[in-house]
C-alpha cells in the first residue's frame, strides 16, 4: 500500500493540537485526527482499546445512573476530543493495533518494523489522537473495548511488538499497568529487612505489584485490601499476600485500623494504592507509619488531597507519584507474568479467557 505522508511532524506531536495551543497532546482539550499522516509518525489501524479502571468503573456508574451505555460515552468523548481521555478521571488507557504505515522521517521505536505488525501503545489513550470507525464489542471483565478505527503516533510516544507466547488480550491488560510492577521493583529495596507493604486493590494492578515486590524482597510481609472478596480470596490462594481483608479503602479510619491490627500498631513501611475508585488518598497515608512510603498508581488520586492530607494529619511519609512508565517496564511486566503460571491464569480468569 502507497501512502502519501504530509511532511514535517513535531516528535512531541504538538502539531496535533487544535486547542488550547501551545499546550501538549495529553493537556489539550481537542487534538487533530485528519489523514494523511506525517512523516514523522506511525499510523496504527486500532482494534482493541484497553480503558483504564478508573475510567472504566466510572463510566459503568453513569450508566447504572441512567445515563448512556458504556459505548456510546466512549464514542462521544472520542468524537469530541480526537482522544479518549474521560472528562471526569482524566485518564485514558492504552491500545492494541496494527502497523499501517510508518513515516519517512519516524524515529521512534518502530523503525524497521513490518506493516500489519500487532503492536501495543506504552503511552496513554489521553495523548493518542484517535479515530473510531465503530465500538462493536465491550468487554466488562476486561475493561477492554473492540472497535474498528485508526492511531496516530509521533515519534516520542513509547510503543511495543506484540509476543507471540501470550495471548494478546493478556498482553494488553499487563501492558496497561506495566509501569507499576516496574517502580514496585525499583522501589521495594529501600525497605527494611522483613518489612511489611500493604496494596490497595487488588485488581490486576495489584496483582502485578504484589508479585513484583515478593519476586524482588521474598522476605518482606505482604497485605492486600480490596473491597470485595472474590479479587481477595484469588490473591490469598497462590500466596501473593500473607493476609487479606475486605475494607473499603474511601474509609481511611478503617484501613488504618486493619494496618495498625497487621503490623502491632507500628503501621506499614510502604503503601500502594491501586484503588480505582475516588477518596481513597488518607487510607494510603494513615496506613503508612511515620518516614514511610506512600505510592499512588490509582488514576481517581488527587495529588492536591494527598499533600494536603498528609499536612494536615502530621504524616512524615515520602509521597511518590506512580509513573506509567520505566525503561524496560514493558518487557520486565511481562517477564514477570511467565515467570509466575499461576499468575497467569488468575489474570485470564479475569479477562474471562
Amino acid at each position: 500500500m502507497s501512502v502519501s505522508f504530509r511532511p514535517g511532524g513535531d516528535a512531541l506531536g504538538l502539531h496535533r493540537v487544535l486547542s488550547p495551543r501551545g499546550l501538549l497532546p495529553q493537556a489539550a482539550d481537542h487534538l487533530d485526527t485528519s489523514l494523511p499522516p506525517y512523516a514523522s509518525e506511525v499510523w496504527l489501524d486500532v482494534d482493541v482499546l484497553n480503558i483504564d479502571a478508573a475510567s472504566f468503573t466510572q463510566l459503568e456508574r453513569v450508566h447504572a445512573g441512567g445515563g448512556p451505555p458504556v459505548s456510546e460515552q466512549i464514542q462521544a468523548i472520542v468524537s469530541q476530543r480526537g482522544k479518549m481521555q474521560n472528562p471526569v478521571t482524566g485518564s485514558g488507557g492504552m491500545l492494541l493495533g496494527r502497523v499501517r504505515a510508518i513515516g519517512p522521517d519516524y524515529t521512534g521505536p518502530l523503525q524497521g518494523v513490518a506493516v500489519g505488525t500487532a503492536v501495543a501503545t506504552l503511552v496513554s489513550l489521553t495523548l493518542t489522537p484517535l479515530h473510531l470507525e465503530s465500538i462493536d464489542e465491550i468487554r466488562p471483565q476486561a475493561h477492554q473495548v473492540v472497535v474498528r478505527g485508526y492511531a496516530l503516533l509521533a515519534s516520542s510516544a513509547p510503543i511495543a511488538v506484540l509476543p507471540a507466547d501470550l495471548p494478546q488480550a493478556l498482553v494488553l491488560s499487563v501492558l496497561d499497568v506495566c509501569g507499576a510492577p516496574a517502580l514496585v521493583d525499583r522501589w521495594v529495596e529501600r525497605l527494611p529487612q522483613d518489612g511489611r507493604l500493604m496494596v490497595l486493590g487488588a485488581g490486576k494492578a495489584g496483582v502485578l505489584s504484589l508479585l513484583a515486590a515478593k519476586a524482588k524482597r521474598p522476605d518482606l510481609q505482604l497485605f492486600a485490601v480490596d473491597r470485595d472478596q472474590t479479587p481477595l480470596d484469588a490473591v490469598a490462594a497462590i500466596g501473593l499476600a500473607e493476609q487479606v481483608a475486605v475494607v473499603d479503602a474511601s474509609d481511611a479510619v478503617a484501613v488504618r485500623a486493619q494496618a495498625q491490627a497487621w503490623s502491632q500498631g507500628q503501621g506499614m513501611d510502604a503503601v500502594i494504592n491501586m484503588a480505582s475508585l475516588p477518596g481513597t488518598e488518607m487510607a494510603t497515608i494513615l496506613a503508612t507509619r511515620q518516614r514511610g512510603l506512600c505510592l499512588f498508581f490509582g488514576m481517581a488520586t488527587s495529588f492536591t488531597r494527598v499533600a494536603l492530607g498528609a499536612e494536615g494529619v502530621g504524616a512524615d511519609v515520602d509521597l511518590l507519584i506512580g509513573n506509567g512508565y520505566a525503561h524496560g517496564h514493558a518487557e520486565f511486566a511481562l517477564d514477570l507474568v511467565r515467570s509466575a503460571p499461576a499468575v497467569q491464569q488468575l489474570l485470564k480468569q479475569r479477562l474471562g479467557m
